[in-house]
């Protein structure tokens, strides 16, 4: 089954281009001829010149980093956009979220959706729809809430799984947390689930882990594209043992989703180091895994620094108190083993209870996938995709933010002119503050 992405604004279309790049590197390199064709069908068709097209469409405002997207692809002679599959205008939206969704979204509807239904149709069989984007600006968020939605109607039986840039704590736009709150309130009720990267901590692993010295943007988005691509590449599953997973997005989200009120997912990636340090390093997956799991309950976002002396409590009325002060409680996780004996790896200490809310039942909350076929040059590697309480200081931080800078209505013109209300704005609060509220009583 086949997954269309959708990249929107400068944010998607940076980010973009780097996970095609890398699935497709990881595909090629591959020796498993079923691993390349399911990685192939997932998320590339082939043209009639016999050269594998992205099935993605490219949406932005502005022309420049699209053509960027385009050009780099076609240059690389491996892969390519297609050639009718983008759109831009001459003007962007200036950082703010209302004039991507009340303006700049219903101004383009009819050709977005046309170029949307028109991928969508060239799949044999559609396992859902990727959507790539950043919170803070304001086409990427604006513009990718609005097409979001129009993609929940259009195809409301269809999985939607957003991907979503959070931006550096110490500010990249003064209006980013207003941004923010309008985004994920909105997505919150349209898409399957959220799929959060934050910029600070991925400058952290390039700077701590890949030993970057000068940090770019590029930098940024490839260790967003490898970790991504570790959990969008085929892998075994429960329900499809022998063969690789035909319906991935399905899996996933019924793996990790069980509940409305809990949508967002965080990914945990180990080991993560730079290429020349790769040939000169052996794991073995009792290693990775202790490493990893310490990683989830003390929410640490790398293995470095990592703080082991939090535990989970031995007694359940300890754990039923717990906040997220405490050590990281999960709702669902969802394991993936790439690399040689993955399927035999001793993944037990995931299964613990003390690690789950206990309204759910055990096999609901642990799930794993597996590949013999190693990801990336990396011989073993364990990537989580965790449905836990991890996002809530950050998410926490940003509401707190916005919600001081509206008190003192700083900046609300910009938003009202455009037609978004202060009632919106404490609907988008209340809602936040609860989904806050659900994920620190889990």
């Amino acid at each position: 089954m086949s997954v269309v992405s959708v990249q929107l604004g400068q944010c998607g279309n940076q980010v973009g281009p780097e996970v095609f790049s890398t699935v497709y590197e990881d595909s090629s390199g591959a020796n498993a001829r079923t691993y390349k064709q399911c990685s192939n069908e997932r998320f590339f068709r082939e043209s009639s010149d016999g050269v594998l097209v992205a099935r993605a469409v490219l949406i932005d405002m502005e022309p420049k980093v699209i053509s960027k997207a385009t050009a780099k692809a076609s240059g690389s002679g491996k892969w390519r956009y297609g050639e009718n599959s983008h759109f831009c205008q001459k003007q962007g939206s200036g950082n703010n979220w209302a004039n991507g969704y009340c303006i700049h979204g219903p101004q383009h509807k009819e050709v977005v959706e046309d170029l949307l239904r028109r991928e969508v149709e060239r799949c044999d069989r559609l396992a859902g729809i990727f959507a790539m984007m950043s919170v803070a600006g304001g086409t990427g968020s604006g513009v990718g809430t609005y097409v979001t939605q129009c993609l929940r109607d259009a195809y409301p039986r269809s999985f939607i799984l957003n991907h979503l840039t959070w931006p550096y704590a110490s500010g990249e736009v003064i209006v980013q947390n207003y941004n923010s709150v309008l985004t994920l309130s909105h997505l919150y009720t349209l898409s399957d689930a959220l799929v959060v990267h934050e910029n600070d901590t991925v400058h952290k692993i390039c700077s701590q882990l890949m030993n970057i010295k000068h940090i770019s943007m590029s930098d940024l988005n490839k260790v967003i594209a490898h970790q991504l691509g570790s959990v969008l590449q085929p892998a075994y599953s429960p329900d499809s043992p022998v063969h690789y997973s035909t319906n991935p997005m399905g899996e996933l989200l019924s793996s990790l989703v069980c509940h409305p009120e809990y949508k967002l997912l965080q990914v945990l990636n180990i080991p993560h180091m730079s290429r020349t340090s790769l040939a000169y390093s052996a794991y073995t997956w009792p290693g990775l895994l202790k490493h990893l799991r310490q990683m989830l309950i003390a929410n640490a976002r790398m293995e470095e620094g990592i703080d082991w002396k939090v535990c989970v409590p031995s007694n359940p009325a300890e754990r039923t108190r717990n906040t997220h002060t405490g050590f990281n409680k999960s709702l669902a996780n969802l394991l993936i083993l790439r690399g040689k004996d993955g399927s035999s790896a001793d993944v037990g200490a995931f299964k613990e209870t003390g690690l789950y809310v206990p309204w759910l039942p055990v096999d609901d909350t642990f799930h794993t996938w597996h590949s013999p076929v190693p990801f990336s040059g990396y011989e073993k590697l364990a990537t989580l995709l965790s449905n836990s309480q991890s996002l809530l200081n950050p998410l926490d931080s940003i509401v707190k933010k916005a919600w001081n800078m509206f008190t003192s209505r700083a900046y609300i013109h910009q938003y009202t002119k455009f037609g978004i209300s202060e009632e919106d704005f404490l609907e988008s609060f209340t809602m936040l503050e609860q989904i806050i509220s659900s994920y620190t009583h889990l």
